[in-house]
């Protein structure tokens, strides 16, 4: 990376313009796309412009097609819906009201357009971008633009964000706003599973989704629903039979709550609708059960936005200032999405047109094949949620291995999710599955047990670790260890823990003036929750462990805050990470910053503790631990059978003893003799972090002047290509 790339990326945008506007349904996080596309523009050196009320505000132009400000942005990021507003717009599907909203661009010089919305805006987007030329000489000829406003503007940029809570747009695993519309249903959810475990009761829950069963299908995932009922899968022709006996099984197994999740677009293999109301009176009708409906309705689009999606928005918006301004006219409009933890630029008309496919698939009952167009993820998603819901657990246990698992490490937020699945996939492939209690302390003193199915029912929504964790290694105790394993017969062991993790940052600092907040995150020595809730929350700074700093960086940070209290924006927020440096210590930044900002600021002080390992798993958490439950069983099973000889196990091999986690696009097995020199064990980390490219993006959306290194950004691929490779979470 030269010093002229880096200086290139802040004068990228010098001269030109960019639109942004949000159109069609709002989605949360979108608000965080738009203050960082405003941001990182006049960042680049661009001149930013709001278009309110979508495409109507391009159309009618006048007012609502504003300079946006720096300052303008600021307190968007934890608000739902989209500041900027939202509308359907029904000139725009007109050539005469394209014609106006390419004269309003062009009167302003405006050649790049931001567009964040569904894949109707995204389409509209495309054919405006396709008629540009012609809706130019049409200007010309009426005599309404001159020659050189349309040389100037000659061609159109467009990127495209996909925000839409339906996660219904194929090439993006994730698309904004689907992660809190999950919070939101899972919210609801936990409410009801506690008033139904204490009347025996049976839920209906119906989520949003016409034409995809995302939601539905993820919410069944994280709350382990009895049944699904989505679009892309309909269910066989004898399924209320299968239904019913399913319910009472459920029952006989001694649970007190039955929950079934329907998508809104839900029908049958004939494509007739199966509404919540059908399903209600047929369980009532046939078993008798008390049964009530919820209807979800608007909710899931309420509400703020989750750290997740606050983080996506705001890096999705970062890689579309970089996509449009690199932009030619020879590059097709693109939209960037997220494939695993990279961004990833896509052509905007292929995904269109596959996600159109999957409609067409569904119409013309090619279901399977509706299915392999939503992409690896989503079948990996139905392919676990049919072995965890419908498949019967084997009566006998011959010719079966045991295989033991285990939570070490200190308790996260999800853990129990992942024991649930390992325990039940266990089950299925017909092994004895033991727990063992209080990690590798019980492990070796043999507080070992064997679980059956219904051990684990109602683990996925738990926070902390049911089976109890302890952070002693197995160092001093190997002999009792290797004891207990012979003595149980333990032929596997999972072991889900490790190097802290945690999804859980709440802290807000609004709604005060010139007041600067300082707040203590866990981690240990690694920096990732700083640095990800420092993009969630649009923190001014994050002090970490990874990146030294010295006294003079604290200072400028300081003197920061103090022109930060001159404009109309009169907040700050400081994470420090735990070991980030043990002479600056939260109460040594908190004196610092009193002292300096003495009649300008006041700082407040606050060190989260262990509230961040509390609470119940978010929907990602439940789903992911889920995910990884089941792919670390079904590895150990073909593991074990794979080195079974004569009755004994053989396992001398380095892949062994392997780590699960997620590797830029993938979920990887990875030896632990390969891993370790990649760690670093003094500190807990990794050497290298993938995050830490992330950083200078918190550091622009602070206002400071940086450079940023755009030499790992992405590159326009294909969505066909990404089918096969992309990541299988």
């Amino acid at each position: 990376m030269t010093h002229e790339e880096h200086h290139a990326a802040k004068t990228l945008g010098i001269g030109k313009a960019i639109a942004v506007l949000t159109s069609g349904g709002d989605a949360q996080g979108m608000n965080a796309a738009v203050r960082a596309v405003v941001r990182v523009g006049i960042f680049t050196g661009a001149r930013v412009f709001f278009v309110h009320e979508g495409y109507q505000g391009l159309v009618d132009g006048g007012d609502h097609i504003k300079e946006a400000t720096w300052e303008s942005v600021s307190m968007m990021l934890q608000l739902g819906g989209t500041v900027i507003g939202s509308a359907r717009c029904k000139d725009f599907r007109e050539r005469e009201g394209r014609l106006r909203a390419a004269y309003n661009l062009v009167k302003r010089g405006i050649t790049n357009l931001c567009v964040i919305g569904g894949d109707g805006s995204l389409t509209g987007a495309d054919t405006f971008r396709s008629e540009w030329s012609d809706l130019l000489s049409d200007l010309q000829k009426a005599g309404k633009i001159t020659d050189e406003e349309a040389t100037k503007s000659s061609y159109l940029n467009i990127v495209g964000l996909v925000g839409s809570i339906d996660n219904d747009f194929c090439g993006t695993d994730m698309t904004i706003g689907t992660d809190s519309a999950l919070h939101r249903i899972m919210e609801i959810v936990d409410a009801i599973t506690t008033t139904a475990q204490s009347h025996q009761r049976t839920f209906v829950l119906e989520v949003m989704g016409r034409h995809c069963g995302y939601l539905a299908l993820v919410t069944s995932l994280s709350c382990g629903a009895d049944w699904v009922f989505i679009p892309e899968c309909p269910p066989d022709d004898d399924w209320e039979e299968h239904l019913c006996r399913r319910l009472s099984e459920t029952r006989t197994r001694g649970s007190r709550l039955n929950i079934i999740i329907v998508a809104e677009g839900a029908i049958d293999k004939n494509g007739k609708p199966i509404t919540s109301e059908d399903i209600k009176n047929l369980v009532v009708k046939r078993l008798g059960y008390d049964t009530r409906v919820t209807v979800l309705g608007h909710v899931q689009r309420g509400g703020t936005p989750s750290a997740f999606d606050r983080i996506l928005g705001s890096r999705m918006g970062v890689e579309a200032v970089m996509a449009l301004l690199e932009g030619t006219p020879d590059t097709p409009a693109c939209v960037v999405s997220l494939s695993g933890n990279q961004a990833v630029r896509l052509p905007l008309m292929e995904c269109v047109q596959v996600t159109k496919d999957v409609t067409k698939a569904m119409d013309e009952k090619k279901f399977d094949e509706a299915l392999k167009l939503r992409g690896r993820s989503f079948m990996n998603n139905w392919e676990v949620y049919k072995l965890l819901a419908h498949v019967r657990p084997p009566v006998s246990k011959s010719g079966s291995h045991t295989v033991a698992v285990m939570n070490v490490g200190a308790p996260a937020a999800g853990m129990n999710a992942a024991v649930r699945s390992t325990v039940r996939i266990g089950l299925i492939q017909g092994n004895r599955v033991l727990v063992v209690h209080d990690g590798f302390e019980g492990l070796a003193k043999g507080q070992i047990e064997e679980a059956g199915w219904s051990y684990v029912g109602g683990w996925t929504g738990q926070g902390g670790s049911k089976l109890g964790t302890k952070r002693t290694l197995p160092k001093k105790s190997f002999e009792q260890i290797s004891a207990n394993i012979t003595k149980f017969n333990i032929q596997g062991l999972v072991i889900i823990g490790g190097f802290e993790t945690c999804d859980r940052i709440k802290q807000s600092a609004a709604g005060t003036k010139r007041r600067v907040f300082i707040i203590e995150t866990m981690g240990g020595y690694c920096g990732y929750l700083a640095t990800m809730a420092g993009l969630a929350a649009g923190a001014d700074a994050a002090y970490i462990f990874e990146e030294p700093f010295t006294i003079r960086d604290l200072q400028a940070n300081v003197e920061h805050l103090v022109q930060k209290m001159k404009t109309t924006v009169k907040r700050g927020l400081v994470l420090r990470n735990e070991k980030c440096n043990e002479n600056y210590t939260t109460d040594f930044i908190f004196n610092l910053y009193s002292e300096e900002g003495k009649g300008i600021f006041d700082s407040r002080k606050n060190v989260l503790g262990h509230m961040q390992q509390g609470g119940s798993p978010t929907p990602f958490d439940r789903n992911f631990a889920t995910k990884m439950g089941a792919k670390a069983m079904n590895w150990m099973s073909g593991k074990i059978k794979e080195s079974y000889r004569n009755g004994r196990i053989f396992a001398n091999t380095p892949d062994s003893g392997c780590v699960l986690g997620m590797r830029k696009r993938a979920l990887v097995f990875q030896p632990v003799a390969e891993l370790k020199d990649q760690t670093d064990f003094e500190h807990r980390i990794p050497k290298e972090q993938w995050w830490l490219k992330l950083r200078p993006i918190l550091k622009i959306l602070a206002k400071y002047e940086i450079d940023l290194d755009t030499s790992d950004h992405a590159h326009l691929e294909h969505i066909t290509r990404k089918r096969s490779g992309e990541a299988a979470v």
